[in-house]
């Protein structure tokens, strides 16, 4: 048995289209956050802060948004358990 911190990949529960649809609904913070996950994730909400340029407050409220959308997944992050880490579910 092997442990490695690398993100497990789901089968996404919505296909490309609907993915876009949920997303052009959420308010533009929202879409950056989405963006910067993207292109770097599993990431912190202090390194989605960081990489958006976002305040904290903003980044959380893009994050429930997305949450609530059921388009972004989180889990305890492997090298600080005190930390959530966020993820595309798509």
């Amino acid at each position: 048995m092997s442990t490695t911190t690398t993100e497990d990949v789901t089968a996404s529960p919505f296909s490309e289209d609907e993915f876009r649809e949920r997303l052009r609904e959420l308010p533009p913070s929202a879409k950056l956050v989405a963006k910067v996950l993207e292109d770097d994730a599993p990431l912190s909400q202090g390194q989605l802060a960081e990489s958006s340029l976002l305040p904290d407050r903003t980044v959380r409220y893009a994050l429930n948004r997305l949450e609530e959308s059921e388009l972004v997944g989180s889990r305890y992050s492997f090298t600080d358990a005190r930390k959530q880490v966020y993820f595309l579910t798509a």
